[in-house]
Formats: structure tokens, sequence, C-alpha cells
């Protein structure tokens, strides 16, 4: 577990839980400074390499104002490498570091782990750095030798987007099973597809090929586009915003209806169309806007985060809105299977200067993490929480070995229509979801679907 403030503030290091027993997880040891939770440093991105046995921790600079964190702005971007094998599962062993060439605070930003299906040991960091005016918004860099220490940077990657007074800097991306695509998350400048085909081939001097054209990206302005993924198996892409509160003015293109989800149609790739939406009701509706509290409207996000897909479900952590699960079945009407909201903790050692200083106290944050039918999700403000869904379509999460929604080293599953919990579905139910192209038919009712949970506080 991460950490989204810095080591002026206590246990600020990288957190090991042991979850042998999900329902009770238990802390074994902080990687702490000076390797992690150093002051100014924030260990924002985890990924795991299973192949590898190998953790890597991004770690960047944070600042006062928004993650209350000292001096991030003198804070070099480094990924660390840890030995997770045998014994060090429980404490990790440091292991080499990667020195991204861009050294700017909060670069890289975000990143994506691509292990080559078809050349065991080989793996791909696809990195954002949102920049203006670099020419490398997107790095993609070899890790295949980190054991050893080599890092090489192979390629990098900008779009060129009018100057319309948008956000228009890359924030991140998917990219497909098999590497031959990506999905490029814009913020304002919104979404877009490229040919990463290159990249999964192995080929010398390989490049990132633009394949929709800039006039015809789809954008709806700032703050825009957080999160891209594929819905697997089919011509559907899902994107999340992340919209902050305004901060007291500081932040004045965010607030209500702060961000939600889209289904963007992606059968032609050149010419991608947004299709359908999710929601949370009533707080991503512009009549909400009206009456809402000005502590909420200023320091809280009622926003969606990041998302992890199986064939049928998307599970999206949604802020002050909790954790929500919905059918994607019919991606024109995606529809609520079930939500979590945890009980906030009644104080903490620090509160999130822009996400909990108001009236809400929940703040959902990272990728879930699915292993062995469980879901993992962490909350910034009052730790994991542990997750097993009951309601239709729940075999899908069931048959999981491991998946998570930014990198391709989990399992993703066969796409296939799914009946509410006990009953089944009728012929023409099943026909319209799966060719969702078609008008959309009235959803079903799914009585019964819901989460237990057991949580783990930090003390």
């Amino acid at each position: 577990m991460g950490n989204r403030t810095d080591g002026t503030h206590v246990n600020p290091g990288v957190l090991v839980v042991d979850v042998s027993d999900p329902t009770n997880p238990t802390v074994v040891h902080e990687i702490g400074p000076p390797l992690e939770g150093n002051p100014g440093e924030s260990s924002r991105e985890l990924r795991i390499w299973p192949e590898k046995n190998l953790l890597l921790v991004l770690n960047h600079g944070c600042s006062e104002l928004i993650h209350r964190c000292a001096g991030g702005n003198t804070v070099r971007s480094t990924i660390r490498f840890y030995d997770i094998s045998g014994e060090n599962a429980a404490h990790p062993e440091l292991v080499s570091t990667y020195l991204p060439s861009r050294t700017r605070p909060q670069v890289p930003h975000e990143f994506f782990l691509w292990a080559d299906p078809a050349r065991p040991g080989r793996a791909l960091l696809y990195y954002t750095n949102p920049s203006a005016t670099d020419p490398g918004e997107l790095i993609v860099t070899d890790i295949s030798g980190a054991r050893e220490g080599r890092f090489e940077e192979i390629a990098e990657f900008k779009v060129t987007l009018p100057d319309n007074g948008l956000d228009n800097r890359m924030h991140s991306l998917g990219i497909s099973d098999d590497g031959t695509r990506g999905y490029l998350a814009y913020l304002g400048g919104g979404f877009m597809v490229v040919d990463t085909s290159d990249f999964a081939a192995g080929l010398p001097s390989p490049q990132v090929r633009l394949i929709t054209p800039v006039e015809r990206r789809v954008f709806w302005g700032d703050p825009g586009a957080h999160s891209a993924v594929k819905l697997p198996g089919r011509p559907v892409a899902l994107t999340t915003d992340e919209v902050y509160g305004k901060l007291g003015g500081v932040l004045p293109a965010h607030g209500c209806p702060w961000g939600w989800v889209r289904m963007i149609d992606i059968g032609n790739e050149a010419k991608p169309k947004i299709v359908g939406e999710y929601r949370v009701r009533p707080h991503n509706l512009e009549s909400y806007c009206n009456d809402v509290p000005p502590d909420q409207e200023n320091f809280s996000s009622q926003s969606a985060h990041n998302p992890t897909l199986t064939a049928n479900l998307a599970l999206v952590t949604w802020h002050s809105r909790g954790f929500q699960l919905f059918s994607t079945e019919n991606p024109r009407r995606p529809r609520q299977l079930a939500e979590f909201m945890p009980t906030p903790l009644p104080a903490v050692q620090t509160e999130d200067p822009a996400l909990s200083s108001g009236r809400d106290k929940v703040v959902m944050w990272s990728y879930p993490v699915v292993q062995d039918g469980l879901i993992y999700l962490v909350d910034l403000r009052n730790g994991l929480y542990i997750l097993r869904y009951r309601g239709p379509c729940q075999e899908e999460l069931d048959a999981v070995g491991f998946l998570e929604g930014n990198s391709n080293v989990g399992d993703h599953l066969a796409y296939a229509p799914c009946a509410p919990a006990g009953s089944t579905a009728s012929t023409a139910q099943a026909e319209e979801r799966t060719q969702w192209t078609g008008a959309p038919a009235t959803a079903p009712a799914y009585p019964g679907a819901g989460f237990s949970a057991e949580e783990l506080h930090r003390d």
C-alpha cells in the first residue's frame, strides 16, 4: 500500500499487509525512509510484476496545497524495484532504481506495465509526462533488465493538439493485452487511440503512431479524461474523469457535477464516439449543483477515478461516492449492480486538503485489484478494504486469479452475456446485450446484489 502524502507524517512509507486471512489483514512491515516515505515524496503508483517477483514503486514530488507535503518541488521522481520472492514478500528488498529522463516533480505521473505475452521476461513501461511543451508526453521504457539495473528508454511520443484554452496534457493510458493498441486519456484533450504494434513485435526503433486523427478525437472539456481502458473482447473503451472540488477557487474548472464514466465506441478507431455514460445520482447531475453545500463544492470530490474491468463488469473507485460496480453488458446503458460505502473513521492523523477536508470523509482511490475472487481497494483516508461481490456475473470475479486495471499481467475473461443471479436471461435479452449496437432494451432488475466486506484501518 502506497501513500498519497510524504515523510513529514507518521508511517509515510509503503506498508506490507498480510492478507493470507482476508478477514483479518495485518500490517507486517513498512518500507520506510530512506527508501520510501521521504519528505516531499509520495509513493503514488505501485505494480507487481509476478513473473519476476518484483514490486514497482513510483515516487514523485507532492505539494503542500493538494497533498500536505513539504518540499515536493525539489524531489526527483523515481521508480524503485523490490524483490518480493520467498521471505522477501513480507520484507521487500531493493534491487534497482530507475531514474527517468524527465525530472520534473510528478513525472512520471502514471504508468502502465506491459509484460510481453510472447517473450517471457520482457516488459515495457509506458509512462506519462504531462506537459504542454515537452516533446515526449509518453515515454516507453524497456525494463526487462530491471534486476540488473538496466533500463532503456526506447521511444517517446506527443500529440499536437489545438491551442484552444483547454488542459491538453496527457494524463494516463491503457495498453491492450497483446500490446498493439494504446488508449490515451488527454485530460481536456480527450480520448484517442494509437498503434503500439512496433513495441509488441519487438521491432528496432519502434514508434507510436496516431490512429485517431486529432480533429476526430472525442473530448468534453476540462478537467477531462483521467483514465482510459478497453472492454475485454469488444470494440469499446471506458474513460473516467477525475474532478476535485474547487479548493476555494484554486481549481475553478473543478467542482460540481464532478466527473463520471463515458463509454466510447471504437469500432472505427479513427472516429471514436461516445455512446453511453454512467453517473452516480444525484451528485453527478447538473441539477445537484444548484444547492451543493459550499464545503462539499470546495473540499471533496464525487468523481470517478480508477477502473478495472472484467468481461461484463466495471469496478471503479469513485472518491466520496465509494466503490461502484456496474454492468457493461450493454455499453449504451451501463447499470449499477452494487456499491460499497465504508463507514469513515471518526478522526485521522492527516485530512487530505483537497478531498476530505469538507463533510465527506470517504476517498476511494486505487485501481481495484482482484485476487482469488476478492476485491482489494484503498481509501486514502480510511485504509484497505477487502470485499466479496455477490450478484450478476459474480462468476467473472470468482474465476479471477489476479487482475488489475493498469497492467496486462492479470486474467481477462472471454465475453459472454450474464443473467441476473438465480435466473436465466431470455434469448431476447441475451441477444440485445451481445449485439449492443442495436436499440437499447430495458435493463433487468438485479435484486440482492451487494458486497460483504472486511476492513483494515491504519491506527
